[in-house]
């Protein structure tokens, strides 16, 4: 508190005091203005509840992350996905809030987020997020396809949900980059013998392997095995990106945009280099039992051979799961995640 002596004064007094109340006065509001608003319960609930600045709440999906209309500021972890129009990806908001979101959805041009050819399947989406975000890119980033449910999901009932939810962070700030499968059913211990493959009818990048790595890696020696668990779901971190310049990322996708190889064999040779670019040997297949557990944090599981644990992942019979599926089994018979594995 402040105390003027009573009296007489003289006017340049009085003046002076006038000038130290203004002040105080001054300094008052603006602490108000600015401070005591911040602090307000409700406006700070409210802001969580609307989402971040890139949430499009007409659609639930993520508006334009690209570098012209992102924030300053990076989030320090993200979701990408690979959509097409009509696919559900509400499960993504619902499961994991506390993740921002970027859907690409490649077959629509209006999309708030798309590419600008549909091609090499979600290779396009990846490498137009790198590109796009190059220089303000989160701390993890999670490259993952849209369903819930996909044959190719590491889990029991094929679902996406547990297995992001197990996973590792801290893991993947340590290694730069990790593949979201473990079992070795399709890709590993040797998927790809670049320079002995022959044709195979079904869609195999094998005999177009060898000239793809030799236009992808231009000097770098084609090497006779490649090997990573499929399917192209993978999570990188920013420092892991950015150890290759921006220019390797344009160059892949302008391979990928120019090269005669239809859609699905443009993006095999994708799926099967990503761990390659990311700084890993042509051959990269963890143990399932490493990886499960480093992963996903599941350290007490029964592996009787290096790629399979037990009661982990079955190859199913079709890449479509059936209508109803978890709650309806391949037979049409009625099932419950909840209480035991499914039928195989």
């Amino acid at each position: 508190m402040l105390f003027f002596r009573s009296g007489v004064q003289s006017p340049r007094r009085r003046n002076q005091e006038k000038a130290i109340l203004c002040t105080i006065l001054i300094v008052y509001g603006l602490y108000f203005l600015f401070f005591a608003g911040s602090s307000d319960p409700k406006r700070v609930e409210t802001a969580a509840v609307q989402g971040g600045p890139h949430r499009d709440s007409r659609s639930g999906r993520a508006s334009p992350s690209a570098s012209a209309s992102r924030q300053a500021q990076t989030t320090s972890k993200e979701m990408v996905v690979a959509s097409m129009k009509g696919e559900d990806v509400s499960w993504l908001y619902e499961s994991f809030p506390d993740w921002h979101k970027s859907v690409y959805v490649v077959d629509d041009k209006n999309a708030p987020l798309t590419v600008k050819l549909n091609k090499g399947r979600e290779s396009m989406v990846y490498l137009t997020y790198i590109i796009d975000n190059y220089h303000n890119l989160p701390d993890s980033i999670l490259f993952i396809h849209s369903k819930r449910y996909q044959w190719h999901n590491d889990d029991p009932y094929y679902d996406g949900v547990p297995i992001l939810r197990n996973f590792q962070l801290p893991y993947l700030q340590k290694q730069g980059y990790v593949n979201l499968r473990c079992a070795w059913v399709l890709g590993c211990p040797a998927e790809i013998h670049p320079l002995t493959d022959s044709h195979r009818n079904d869609v195999h990048a094998g005999e177009y392997f060898k000239t793809g790595f030799m236009e992808l890696f231009p000097g770098v020696e084609v090497p006779e095995e490649v090997g990573v668990s499929c399917c192209a779901q993978i999570a990188v971190t920013s420092w892991k990106i950015r150890q290759r310049p921006k220019s390797d990322y344009e160059r892949y996708r302008k391979w990928l945009a120019e090269t005669t190889l239809p859609d699905d064999l443009s993006g095999r040779i994708m799926e099967y280099s990503w761990h390659m670019i990311f700084g890993k040997g042509p051959v990269y297949c963890p143990t399932a039992e490493e990886c499960y557990c480093k992963v996903f944090g599941l350290c007490d599981l029964d592996c009787p051979t290096e790629g399979d644990c037990a009661g982990r992942y079955v190859l199913p019979p079709y890449s479509s799961l059936p209508k109803g599926w978890p709650y309806i089994g391949w037979k049409g018979q009625k099932q419950d995640p909840s209480k035991g594995l499914p039928e195989a």
